[in-house]
């Protein structure tokens, strides 16, 4: 079996190398099943070479990869989602009242005034909240008008159980969902709704103070915790963690990944040190991979980054946004949400989207402008000349609309990206990085 995929891996076909690649996943993961070491020893090295192969032969990217450990694990179907979420409910205890005020107190919704303006909510309608979190954006639109129905949709348990206690205050008003971006079309329609019915849609990317502030899930590399970084915590067992990614793969995919998601300019510095600490002792903590990140630096490198406000950042802050954009997929989530939340608005609906990063906001930037993901930013001038000549070289018919660009189905709000002013800075510096785009469906 191997020489034949050794055979198969020369011939540098795409489509068999891609075959081979989910064939032998497949085994392996049966091979582990069966607890027969010598032949996932064997696969494992195969697989690896395939990876790397693939990586070389650009079939797979990063992106690809991300999604594809995160299909393999099962995920339960809608009915079981609606069980295990009873069930947990049940035997459950919801966290106090004064725990989840103080969430509320300590999570600060970002840039509140431009969102509730530019969703600019009346009676009688309704909305989907797709990241809740602490409800601050929820309650600030039921505060302006009362008479709203708001579907309140997070991956998070903690946000969820949040919402259901809002939920009692408005019975009749907040709908809790809990499911991820790519399972939010079905709980919709499980809930009643259907498309093209919604009146805005607010999608907060991103984490909640609530995450970096609970040691326990691993998202902080100022408090020492389990290294987990999973938004859906426990809902997924079978989901890997961050511990799991910088202990499995293999340098060059820790470099990708950092290089990709957390646009670190020393990802192979850091990836070569994560896989020699490694080595000697698992990573399983937040504060030891940030020492270990911190390492591979010299001293009087450990403070010269600086954030927006000029205040001195860890080295590996780039390091862990790589580790959890990759653990939770969230750029594909994020735009699977945007198309669920264009294909549930009704025209002249509204979407509100807020980014906290350049990866986010180029995607949300790119969606509500048309242009194809795909496509290459940033072009140097020569690269804009040739894509020019390109263009003029097409038939009348294509000349329509420019290279990597399709018709606009929205209207945009503001011309301008807001962020936020320097007051709401102060009170809330986390969201010193935030961008808010909002446009309105055509």
């Amino acid at each position: 079996f191997t020489c034949s995929i050794s055979i198969l891996f020369f011939l540098n076909k795409p489509t068999v190398l891609s075959i081979c690649f989910k064939v032998i996943h497949d085994i392996y993961c049966f091979s582990r099943l069966s607890n027969s070491k010598m032949l996932s020893h064997c696969l494992c090295q195969v697989y690896k070479c395939l990876f790397l192969r693939n990586l070389k032969l650009n079939l797979i990217n990063v992106a690809t990869l991300a999604r594809r450990i995160h299909s393999s694990a099962k995920k339960p179907s809608d009915c079981e989602l609606k069980e295990q979420t009873v069930q947990k409910c049940e035997t459950e205890e919801l966290p106090q009242s004064t725990e989840n005020k103080n969430f509320a107190r300590l999570h600060i919704p970002v840039m509140l005034e431009e969102v509730v303006n530019c969703l600019s909510p009346q009676p009688g309608q309704h909305f989907l909240d797709m990241t809740f979190g602490a409800g601050g954006h929820t309650t600030a639109l039921l505060e302006k008008a009362n008479d709203i129905t708001i579907y309140a949709l997070d991956r998070d348990p903690t946000a969820y159980k949040i919402a259901q206690q809002l939920s009692e205050s408005y019975p009749k008003q907040i709908r809790a969902l809990l499911g991820q971006f790519s399972q939010s079309e079905a709980l919709l329609i499980s809930s009643g709704v259907e498309p093209g019915t919604l009146d805005g849609v607010l999608l907060d990317a991103g984490c909640s103070s609530m995450q970096f502030d609970t040691p326990e899930r691993g998202f902080s590399l100022q408090k020492d915790g389990p290294l987990d970084m999973r938004m859906d915590s426990d809902r997924y067992p079978e989901m890997p963690t961050a511990a799991d990614v910088v202990n499995a793969l293999d340098q060059q995919a820790l470099a990708s990944i950092l290089r990709t998601y957390g646009e670190e300019r020393h990802a192979k510095k850091i990836a070569s040190a994560i896989v020699q600490a490694r080595s000697i002792y698992p990573i399983t903590r937040t504060q030891q991979l940030a020492s270990i990140v911190a390492g591979a630096f010299p001293a009087s490198a450990l403070h010269a980054r600086k954030d927006l406000l000029q205040r001195p950042t860890h080295v590996a802050t780039k390091t862990f946004q790589g580790l959890r954009i990759f653990v939770n997929d969230e750029l594909h989530e994020l735009l699977i949400g945007l198309k669920t939340a264009e294909k549930f608005l009704k025209p002249g609906g509204r979407l509100v989207a807020l980014s906290f990063h350049s990866l986010e906001d180029r995607i949300i930037k790119r969606f509500l402008h048309g242009i194809d993901m795909t496509e290459k930013y940033n072009l140097g001038s020569r690269q804009k000349i040739r894509q020019a000549l390109k263009n003029c070289s097409k038939e009348e018919d294509t000349q329509e609309f420019p290279h990597g660009k399709s018709n606009s189905k929205w209207i945009f709000i503001q011309k301008k990206v807001l962020t936020p002013q320097a007051k709401d800075i102060q009170t809330n510096p986390r969201g010193r990085s935030a961008k808010l785009r909002a446009a309105i469906k055509l």
